[in-house]
């Protein structure tokens, strides 16, 4: 095995001209900063290497000099195959000019094939991708016009159609870790993540490549705990020890332990949010998350609804993670992106969207770029700007439900929330409803075909995604319909039943959101009056998210009647109510078999006729009355008891 350290200079010259890198990282997380360094002063230097191809699948940068950004010189890439250009603007204005080949593919997509790559196999099947500027047919994830190789092809296996997304050797891996002894075993125990490390080494090993890491620090060989080693010196030819400046645990913090997840750290170490129009958005978006579900949290916008979920004391009772792998505790923002601190588990990045293709995501919190009628979503390309579409498309074609989150326009917009209601101050210049998004990162009328629920959240209003297109639900305090909405988008929404968003959602104190999600109030919406005999449920604003939530309700109703011995007068108040659409057959059985238990005479009203309608639906009985006030319910009840 031999001793491994070598300097940077002689790791960066055994990279060859004409070869195919991949890289770790995400954002500026797990970088090779060093390696990076050394091939771009060895470039600029003598000319060599040149006519790379770059493989990577998180973006890896800080929209400036760091990361992929060392890479950005005419003549040292030839062709680029990514997940997230963001944050490296350098090699995507390469892209975008035409001066080099680039594909952006779904970062999950990319993270997965590693492993096929080492495996030996031709290469990976998945729906991801499907109906959006991926599929070959809106594009095959070209970025310019001499990127004519396909990265990607329709197929149908067992009468469904799916995508196929080749393998290709790599033949240089450039990685990070922390410690590294003197044979090339890896540990990673000061990194924020492992991500793809232990695939992307398999695979160039494998290819009879190069693998090639750079490291904090150097141990005595076979000194490291096996248990701890994520990179095995035999997948390693050469490691590097880097400069502090290069080997930064996060592009936002030099170092913290927080992000290692070996000590806990105290609450409240993340500060609350201001309440502006970042905050109403989190803050609505917050009224979705599923109690004691798993959730994933985009960049930018969405990164806010991990602050309101601390905020309101609700982060015990879900699973916040990221596509890098973290599982559980709060993710971080900005450049710490990826980053978490208090985690369940940290796992590596492939793993991770094998847990989300499969439908592991109760619910996804995306950002919104663009949107349009039929609710096709852009986050990807917008004219000469290339973001690239990272993580999005895996993660918004699998969650069981899905809200995107972000401003209502774009650019320049400014936004005060006061007394209870929503102020534009300043309209954006960029409309974001258009008539049709520039690239379909998510396509609206297949999740609509597949019946996801889907929601767009602005600070002004909401919209639900149907077959028919957006259909516009809810609005802000403050705002007009046609001169704050409906006069900014290009195509008119549907609009039929809107009602005003929560009024707590722009209030400076905590909303309480806790006790909502949880139903802690649920004993004191169920009372019956001993004296006229008469049940009262209250039912406004509840959600009903799981057959939990169905049982709980017969319970507490069957603590109350059951010891009566005889039955009971009852008025429910839907107002506000609201349930998800899989749980209603199991809402309908619970009624009537309380109805058939202990109720007489029922009389429910709601002051929505959607939900009046809805109700219908699920209590199809002729005795079944459905009252549009509480005063018609008790009139009724009066009536029919006297």
């Amino acid at each position: 095995m031999g001793n491994k350290i070598v300097s940077a200079a002689d790791a960066a010259a055994l990279v060859k001209d004409g070869d195919t890198i991949t890289t770790s990282g995400f954002v500026g997380i797990g970088v090779p900063d060093e390696l990076l360094a050394a091939i771009e002063a060895r470039f600029l230097e003598i000319g060599h290497p040149r006519g790379l191809s770059l493989v990577f699948a998180a973006g890896q940068g800080d929209g400036k000099e760091r990361g992929l950004n060392r890479l950005g010189h005419e003549g040292l890439l030839k062709r680029v195959i990514g997940g997230h250009w963001g944050l490296i603007p350098k090699v995507a204005a390469l892209a975008v000019a035409g001066k080099i080949e680039g594909w952006n593919l779904p970062q999950g997509c990319i993270s997965q094939l590693y492993r096929d790559i080492a495996a030996g196999k031709p290469g990976m099947l998945s729906k991801v991708g499907l109906e959006t500027f991926v599929d070959p047919r809106l594009g095959g994830g070209a970025i310019n016009d001499i990127s004519t190789e396909p990265q990607v092809e329709v197929m149908t296996i067992g009468g469904e159609e799916v995508l196929f997304y080749p393998a290709r050797p790599l033949s240089v891996a450039l990685l990070r870790g922390t410690t590294a002894d003197e044979a090339g075993n890896i540990t990673m125990e000061r990194e924020a993540l492992t991500i793809d490390n232990l695939a992307q080494a398999m695979a160039v090993k494998n290819a009879g490549g190069v693998v090639l890491v750079q490291v904090e620090r150097i141990a005595k060989s076979r000194t490291l705990p096996a248990r701890d080693v994520h990179i095995p010196a035999v997948l390693v030819d050469a490691v590097v020890v880097a400069k502090p400046e290069n080997h930064l645990q996060t592009y936002g913090t030099a170092f913290s332990q927080g992000f290692t997840n070996r000590i806990r750290t105290p609450s409240g170490e993340i500060p609350p949010m201001p309440l502006d129009a970042r905050k109403v958005i989190a803050r609505r978006c917050a009224f979705e998350l599923p109690v004691n579900g798993v959730v994933n949290l985009g960049i930018g916008m969405p990164e806010g609804v991990a602050a309101v979920a601390a905020e309101e004391g609700l982060l015990e009772h879900l699973t916040l993670t990221a596509e890098p792998g973290v599982i559980g505790g709060q993710p971080a923002s900005g450049l710490d992106f990826g980053a978490a601190v208090n985690t369940d588990a940290v796992i590596p990045q492939n793993n991770q969207f094998d847990f989300y293709d499969g439908g592991g995501l109760d619910m996804a919190c995306l950002g919104l770029a663009q949107a349009d009628g039929v609710g096709n979503v852009n986050v990807s390309r917008f004219g000469p700007r290339l973001a690239g579409a990272g993580g999005f498309i895996n993660i918004s074609q699998n969650a069981r439900a899905l809200v995107f989150a972000g401003t209502f326009t774009a650019r320049g917009i400014e936004v005060a929330v006061s007394n209870g209601a929503v102020e534009i101050r300043r309209e954006g210049r960029a409309p974001k409803f258009l008539e049709q998004v520039e690239q379909i990162t998510f396509s609206g009328a297949r999740a609509a075909r597949l019946g996801r629920p889907v929601l767009y959240v602005t600070e002004r209003c909401v919209f639900q995604l149907t077959e028919k297109g957006l259909k516009l639900t809810e609005i802000a305090p403050g705002i007009d319909l046609d001169r704050d909405i409906l006069s900014l988008m290009a195509v008119r929404p549907i609009i039929d039943e809107v009602v005003t968003m929560d009024a707590r959602i722009f209030r400076e104190t905590e909303m309480d959101l806790r006790t909502e999600l949880l139903h802690l109030d649920l004993p004191d919406r169920i009372a019956l009056d001993r004296e006229t005999g008469q049940l009262f449920i209250n039912f406004e604003k509840m959600r009903i998210r799981s057959h939990e939530d169905v049982l709980r309700v017969q319970e507490l109703v069957t603590e109350i009647c059951a010891p009566l011995g005889r039955r009971v007068d009852v008025i429910v108040n839907y107002d506000g109510f609201k349930i998800d659409e899989t749980l209603e057959a199991d809402w309908a059985r619970m009624v009537e078999d309380l109805t058939g238990r202990y109720y007489r005479i029922v009389s429910r009203y709601s002051g929505s006729a959607f939900m009046r309608m809805k109700l219908g639906r699920v209590f199809p009985d002729a005795r079944t009355h459905i009252f549009e006030s509480a005063t018609q319910a008790r009139s009724f009840l009066e009536a029919e008891c006297s």
